[in-house]
């Protein structure tokens, strides 16, 4: 089973969807960040959930 690390940003609601996605695509591309959860609330507020895997590095002598 995979281990990630999870890193949550919170959008206020006069944020763009062009901004949003300006932001999201910064973290994928920088960081090696991936969308795994992006919930939109009524008063348009964008609580976005980005995941990466932990790697581990492993001993080889």
């Amino acid at each position: 089973m995979a281990e990630y690390t999870y890193l949550v940003l919170s959008l206020p609601r006069g944020t763009t969807r062009d901004a949003a996605r300006r932001i999201m695509t910064e973290h994928a591309e920088h960081g090696g960040w991936e969308l795994d959860r992006l919930r939109l609330y009524p008063d348009g507020r964008r609580r976005i959930q980005l995941r990466r895997k932990v790697i581990r590095a492993v001993r080889t002598f």
